[in-house]
């Protein structure tokens, strides 16, 4: 990466924490929506690590979490949910001198937050005086008080919410035990994504960006689909835990064969010459339509065996 000229560094630093914090604040105050800019928390440090290096990258990252434990006012649970999110940004910028392949990128960035994640939480666990699967597991009833609370105030029907109420017991019974699963597929969605938005970014302010050859071509090791048929199978076993095994295996899964369905999309995307405005019209189709959503997933299984690019003949042409 290009060293950042002399005196310019304080700007740098300002910049990405200003960058942060406020996908921070607009990630707290925006009902419903704020959600989504708290996962848009990476791109500024992984901007900042590429752009400063790894020591003022991590400057830039800390002073981050130290605004963010201000405006929170105390170590909470929350507060360890925006951590991870800085350390995903900044991990990635360093598997990115690593000269990987994109999916070792990804693989390793959330192997290593998911990682930190799981000491972290039993320190945290530990320090309160919980145990982890109670504090968890009380984590996720009161964010799905909050979300009853938030649906009121949205006008939601009363006769939903109370249809909801009555059924918050058993969903916080799934919730809990497809956690393991749901957090791994958000870290894998998430490294992906800061991946993909901080292409065009790096380019811009002409920063090195890992070559990692066309992204439109990439395939999900074929050995991954008997993964996927076991954990199916692990569906029809009439144990529980055997059943809870499969279900965050699938959701992990499902989650790779997405990225090889927009894979997929992408080549036909390009193949069609779709003009940009229409692809990102499309691409948004995907991500609010859980039919187009479960399409793409379904593609990107089913491309093991139907070669849906016929990649071996163009190479071969």
């Amino acid at each position: 990466m290009p060293p950042t000229p002399q005196g310019k560094w304080l700007t740098d630093i300002a910049i990405v924490v200003a960058a942060t914090v406020s996908l921070f604040l607009l990630a707290l105050n925006l009902p419903l929506f704020g959600f989504f800019f708290s996962l848009l928390i990476p791109l500024p440090v992984f901007y900042g690590r590429a752009r400063l290096g790894r020591q003022t990258g991590l400057v830039a990252a800390v002073l981050s979490l130290l605004a963010m434990a201000v405006v929170i006012g105390a170590l909470s649970f929350d507060l360890f949910f925006y951590l991870e999110l800085l350390l995903l940004g900044f991990l990635l910028g360093e598997f990115c001198e690593w000269r990987l392949s994109i999916a070792q990128t990804v693989a390793f960035t959330t192997a290593a937050v998911l990682l930190a994640g799981l000491v972290g939480l039993t320190l945290y666990s530990s320090w309160i005086g919980k145990g982890l699967g109670q504090m968890v597991t009380d984590s996720v009833g009161q964010n799905l008080e909050m979300s009853l609370t938030l649906y009121r105030n949205m006008g939601v029907a009363e006769e939903n919410i109370e249809l909801i109420a009555g059924s918050l017991d058993t969903i916080a019974y799934v919730m809990v035990r497809v956690l393991p699963g749901l957090s791994a597929s958000a870290c894998l969605l998430i490294t992906w994504a800061c991946l993909m938005l901080a292409r065009p970014v790096f380019r811009a302010r002409g920063l090195a960006y890992p070559d990692f050859g066309p992204l439109n071509r990439w395939q999900a090791p074929e050995a991954l689909v008997w993964g996927a048929i076991a954990c199916g199978a692990l569906l029809l076993v009439p144990d529980k835990g055997i059943k809870v095994m499969g279900v965050n295996g699938l959701i992990v899964l499902m989650t790779v064969y997405f990225f090889q369905g927009i894979a997929i999309t992408a080549f036909f995307f390009q193949k069609k010459r779709f003009p940009l405005i229409l692809r990102v019209f499309l691409y948004s189709l995907i991500v609010v339509q859980q039919f187009l959503l479960l399409l793409v997933i379904g593609m990107g299984f089913f491309d093991t065996w139907l070669n849906f690019r016929k990649l071996d003949a163009s190479n071969s042409g």
